[in-house]
């Protein structure tokens, strides 16, 4: 949070006038964003759009994309030492990488705040400003929300719009027998990036070293929607036949996706994209690597799956990683080990109760 030196209280401009001061010079750059900030509603007209990157030409084709996630303070974040711009961005990204991960584009997003007294204008200054680079970097309108005082510290939630072609749409329950099972980046960074800042909130140490490990805090307070996978999937001709972001981890995410689509899995140990930094901070904690790399979770990275004939294509792409294949339902789902043992993959991801 921000400094008490020159803090503003937020009653010195009340609701509206709060409003007003955090989106004031918000401008629109999506062609569908008729009205944004500044009225009981906001008006979007989809039959205007003109995506040249999704290729739309007849409205008729256009769907809408929507989806919503809520942050509580101690439960998905710790201001101890998560700075809010980082968390702004966090919270905005977080909601573009669900709309990716539907192969689509986000295009607008509400932002809603419970507020408790401990913040100021300050405060939600830098909050709204990593809200608004996420959304200068990923092309999206701030178009509305709301806010509200709160009892129990900071709460955010945000509800994204996008859009996509009704044939270009993948939902989780298309995957079929056989198919490729890929995910993109490494996994497991950013629960070990959260791992070293409980260390490091508990060791209470005034200047903790992060020397070495700053990509580790980068995955974990800063986050990236895998938009870049999603283009070059499209320029490869390769359409997913499931896919999921993984927030909350490999195997609960697998887990989904064999449910949706009546289907089994297996994937192999020895080809989970792991990073160094990662491995060697597992190593030093006394954690297992592989179990962080299935449960961790916050990675934001795509898992999906594609039909066999797409491998030709799909292994020139960079940072995507092929990790098995799905199989019958009747044979569940699977980690096979680096000796050939199998066992059972288990949901241990994050359970929000």
């Amino acid at each position: 949070m921000a400094k008490n030196n020159g803090r503003t209280e937020i009653s010195t401009l009340g609701e509206f006038g709060l409003i007003r001061h955090l989106t004031e010079n918000i401008r629109p750059v999506q062609p569908s964003t008729q009205k944004g900030v500044g009225d009981d509603c906001a008006v979007m007209d989809f039959g205007k759009i003109k995506n040249e990157e999704l290729k739309i030409k007849n409205a008729a084709d256009i769907r809408v994309l929507m989806t919503t996630d809520l942050l509580l303070e101690g439960i998905h974040f710790n201001l101890e030492y998560v700075p809010l711009k980082h968390l702004g961005y966090k919270a905005a990204v977080v909601n573009f990488s669900d709309i990716y991960a539907m192969n689509g584009t986000p295009t607008q997003i509400t932002v809603s705040l419970g507020i408790s007294k401990r913040f100021s204008i300050e405060d939600l200054e830098d909050l709204y400003s990593g809200i608004r680079l996420a959304c200068e970097r990923y092309g999206v309108d701030l178009v509305g929300g709301d806010t509200s005082a709160s009892m129990t510290g900071l709460t955010i939630s945000i509800t994204c719009l996008g859009t996509a072609k009704d044939e270009d749409i993948v939902y989780r329950s298309g995957a079929k027998e056989h198919n490729l099972i890929c995910v993109t980046g490494n996994l497991g960074t950013a629960y070990m990036g959260l791992q070293l800042l409980e260390r490091e909130r508990v060791a209470n140490a005034e200047q903790p070293d992060f020397s070495g490990k700053e990509y580790l805090l980068e995955r974990q307070l800063k986050p990236e929607a895998r938009r870049d996978i999603i283009a070059k999937l499209r320029e490869a001709g390769i359409k997913p036949t499931a896919m999921m972001d993984i927030s909350d981890g490999l195997s609960s995410e697998l887990l989904h996706i064999c449910h949706q689509s009546n289907c089994g899995c297996a994937i192999y140990e020895d080809k989970l994209p792991i990073d160094y930094q990662a491995a060697v901070l597992a190593e030093e904690m006394n954690l297992n690597i592989v179990t962080c790399a299935l449960n961790g979770g916050e990675d934001y990275e795509l898992l999906f799956t594609c039909d066999i004939n797409d491998y030709e294509k799909l292994v020139p792409i960079d940072d995507v990683y092929i990790i098995g294949h799905i199989t019958k339902p009747e044979f569940g789902a699977v980690i096979v080990g680096r000796n050939g043992e199998e066992m059972m993959i288990q949901a241990q991801g994050w359970k929000a109760f």
